[in-house]
């Protein structure tokens, strides 16, 4: 027998076909819809009391941002692709050098390029019909490709680019200090340079003279390419922040391996090669790669999402060192970089890589091997030869 008010409602939910779209869901619940105007204003007296709603703490509300935003600022897979180069400028007034006590420094050009799958060429050569195998190739491939880059436009100066200035001269070798218990061997860079015409990257990278008090006119020779290839920067899948790595690998096109000789040896070039990278937090104290590194400020999410401010670390600033979670944590001049050696040769590129990235990577650099010397030049600017070849491995 009904006798209130709202036994009258219950009564008339329980015959309703679908009660949510009449009444409200409990507080706990995760179905409960927004609630309109006209249905509050139409609630009865003898309705339960609407309960208030708990005001959360905005300290609190940052914090579950910061936990969102973790997931989303963090890119998986291959994150970016491209051509590297490496490039060794020798010692001032040294136009003969032997060795690598006559090498001032030595440079990392990434040169990003969108997917090979990704070019126009390619969508035009797919745009027939697919049998459900090639399909099914398609997919296979696009884990693996996605970190094979497109070909560079020749003679095309208006392509993004970033110069890293390794600290020590040479790369980090993945065999020494291997073993277990020992530490691998890591090298601080810096992001020198960043831009988008590498007409003026070249200006740079020439000879440069200039005056002194003691010693008069100094001369600083041109930068000399040692090396061309294929890079990839790959996040892993991680299932705890503390798991989760960065890879930079790289595969050499240039030189063929026959010509490779004492200068890659004396530069830790190797034909193809894996590096954990990680990202210096700009602002904690210390700085391993130069004392006169630019001041830099990465956006809020970054900060909170990637290096943690404020909530991880003992740090208020948050971690010291972070991997790269986005490509774009490059783009800023005087980022400090470590370089951490994993892994060389192309079995070490594809454990590192994973997903037949590594390979993939390896048969793009294999295909670029037909390119002449001219043709790598005209990558990066017109004018050949502007900078002194070295690409036969030899001192000059």
């Amino acid at each position: 027998m009904v006798t209130t008010r709202k036994q009258a409602l219950q009564s008339e939910a329980a015959e309703a076909p679908d009660n949510l779209s009449k009444h409200h869901a409990p507080e706990n619940s995760c179905l409960k819809p927004t609630d309109s105007p006209s249905d509050s204003e139409s609630a009865d007296s003898d309705s339960e009391p609407v309960k208030k709603k708990v005001k959360i703490d905005s300290q609190q509300e940052d914090v579950g941002d910061k936990e969102a935003s973790l997931s989303t600022v963090r890119q998986m897979g291959a994150t970016e692709r491209g051509y590297i180069y490496f490039f060794f400028r020798p010692k001032v007034d040294n136009d003969d050098p032997a060795s690598i006590d006559d090498v001032k420094n030595l440079h990392m050009l990434l040169v990003p390029r969108p997917p090979k799958f990704a070019t126009a060429d390619d969508a035009q050569a797919g745009t027939g019909t697919a049998s459900e195998d090639d399909t099914q190739d398609m997919q296979l491939l696009s884990q693996a490709d996605d970190a094979v880059p497109a070909r560079p436009e020749l003679d095309d100066a208006e392509q993004h680019y970033r110069l890293l200035t390794v600290g020590k001269k040479t790369l980090p070798d993945p065999a020494a200090h291997s073993g277990p218990g020992r530490r691998k061997e890591s090298f601080w860079a810096t992001v020198t340079a960043v831009g988008d015409d590498l007409d003026e990257l070249e200006k740079g990278m020439g000879e440069k003279t200039y005056e002194t008090k003691t010693r008069g006119t100094r001369r600083d020779p041109r930068a000399r390419l040692a090396a061309r290839g294929c890079y990839a920067i790959v996040n892993n899948e991680a299932r705890i922040p503390s798991q989760e790595t960065t890879y930079l690998g790289y595969r050499l096109s240039h030189p063929a391996p026959p010509a490779l000789g004492p200068v890659h040896a004396a530069l830790g070039i190797h034909r193809a090669g894996a590096f954990v990278l990680q990202v210096k937090n700009p602002e904690t104290p210390g700085s391993g790669a130069t004392t006169t590194a630019k001041a830099v400020s990465f956006p809020r999410e970054i900060m909170h999402a990637v290096f943690g401010q404020g909530r991880r670390g003992r740090d208020p600033r948050g971690l010291r060192f972070a991997p790269c979670a986005q490509p774009r944590m490059l783009d800023y001049a005087g980022v400090e970089l470590l370089l951490v050696a994993v892994r060389a040769g192309e079995a070490g590129l594809e454990e590192s890589l994973g997903d037949g990235r590594g390979d993939a990577l390896t048969e793009a650099a294999e295909t670029d091997e037909e390119l002449s010397v001219g043709e790598i030049f005209r990558e990066l600017w017109a004018g050949e030869g502007e900078i002194p070849e070295v690409l036969n491995g030899e001192w000059i």
